[in-house]
């Protein structure tokens, strides 16, 4: 018979629900929708505030903004580092982040190849 949680023992964090052990659809989880790795590739670009993000030209929704970057930071993704001379944070990519850019090269130029009427500009280049 399965022994009750005592309430005084700290439980550990849960894991977020995988869809399935596929590393695919496992890095789909982390990253597969249409705003996250344009935040992943602005901070490649050397970009690490809100407002930079935000200013992005796709036009990224800040309420969408904040959750990606929460998702972001709590898979490791990111980190937060304080912004010299005040107050405020900025987000780094982490060794785990920094492991995309390949990724996102190789999509910039499918895109290149195979998207008519893309190019490589200023908010693209990687």
């Amino acid at each position: 018979m399965p022994r009750k949680a005592d309430a005084t023992q700290p439980t550990a964090p849960e894991t977020p629900a995988r869809r399935s052990p596929c590393p695919v659809a496992c890095a789909l989880d982390l990253f597969g929708d249409r705003w996250t790795l344009l935040v992943i590739r602005d901070l490649l670009l050397g970009r690490s505030r809100f407002k930079d993000f935000a200013a992005s030209p796709e036009g990224i929704p800040t309420n969408i903004l904040s959750d990606r970057l929460t998702r972001l930071l709590e898979s490791g993704i990111v980190s937060q580092v304080p912004v010299e001379g005040g107050k405020r944070l900025a987000y780094e990519l982490t060794e785990k982040g920094r492991a995309l850019k390949p990724v996102l090269a190789a999509m910039k130029e499918w895109g290149l190849r195979w998207e008519e009427g893309t190019q490589v500009g200023l908010e693209s280049r990687s």
